[in-house]
């Protein structure tokens, strides 16, 4: 069956939405069944039923089921909201993804023993974890940086691994996670995390509970492939997820990813954080943010 159709074919009334229900009754559903995995919208993935308001767009992604949502811009939001977010997520028995508190793509400085960018990193790091605390989210994103053309490579991993043994020490008396994200490199040429295998043996070697990974399928498909293989090689480094299809990085069902194959899998090894939903869509406004909700639903239809 074309993905595309199932929820017209099969889940629109457990769903409460489907292809052709009109976007004015997705905004009145509520108690929509609730997602098995803990799928994350952005706070803004709803602004064509809800507007720009993000507590409004929590609210709605509750009601439609997902258990979570994320804001890589969280830490540049005023406290007040901050904290309000806090509040309705928690009301909502949702989590928060993590943060990116440190996307460096322009320099090799924390590879190649840099003191000055080294503090002003762990500068971040330690204002960083205050958000944490305040939100509850689930850790901070860090992209460390580039490969540097004049350095060996296994010596910039080495020094990469000791700012982050000081990073965690930072962390550590208030259990926050730091996630290292690694990128493919057509997309961002140059980046020092570029694989899963690479990015585990350095949370290996920094050996610390609050150092992970946040595992993004979508980078990781182009950059390797083996989606289901790296993530069991790796499981016990993951902190996170991110989603996105290749080619596009739209919603689940637009590309080559079996999305269902692999969240029955993430869900079948007992993981309860979240799936940040970092990808566009393939549709515009209203119309979109549906084919949003009915992906997920398709996607999440496996059997427990």
């Amino acid at each position: 069956m074309d993905r595309r159709h199932f929820m017209a074919a099969g889940i629109a009334a457990g769903a409460g939405i489907s292809a052709g229900v009109t976007s004015a009754s997705a905004q009145e559903t509520s108690n929509a069944p609730k997602f098995k995995l803990r799928y994350g919208p952005d706070l803004g993935t709803f602004r064509g039923h809800v507007g720009n308001d993000v507590i409004d767009n929590i609210k709605f992604a509750a009601d439609q089921g997902f258990r979570a949502m994320f804001d890589n811009g969280l830490g540049g939001k005023p406290v007040e909201l901050q904290e309000k977010i806090a509040a309705e997520i928690a009301k909502h028995d949702m989590k928060l993804g993590p943060y990116v508190v440190y996307p460096n793509f322009g320099d090799s400085n924390l590879m190649t023993n840099k003191k000055d960018s080294i503090e002003d990193f762990l500068k971040k790091i330690d204002a960083g974890k205050e958000v944490v605390k305040r939100t509850g989210c689930e850790g901070m994103l860090v992209v460390p940086g580039k490969v540097d053309q004049q350095l060996e490579v296994d010596y910039q991993t080495a020094n990469l691994i000791k700012v982050l043994r000081r990073a965690c020490d930072i962390v550590e008396k208030d259990n926050v996670m730091i996630v290292l994200e690694p990128l493919n490199r057509w997309n961002h040429p140059g980046q020092f995390l570029y694989g899963m295998p690479q990015t585990y043996m350095i949370c290996t070697a920094v050996n610390h509970p609050c150092c992970k990974i946040v595992d993004d399928m979508y980078h990781q498909q182009i950059t390797e492939g083996n989606l289901i293989p790296n993530i069991d090689r790796s499981w016990d480094q993951i902190g996170a997820f991110h989603i996105g299809d290749n080619p596009g990085r739209r919603e689940p069902t637009t590309g080559e990813i079996n999305y269902k194959n692999v969240f029955r899998h993430i869900y079948k090894k007992g993981f309860d954080g979240v799936l940040c939903c970092e990808h566009g869509r393939s549709k515009g406004g209203k119309e979109g943010e549906l084919a949003f909700i009915e992906a997920y639903r398709w996607a999440d239809s496996f059997e427990a």
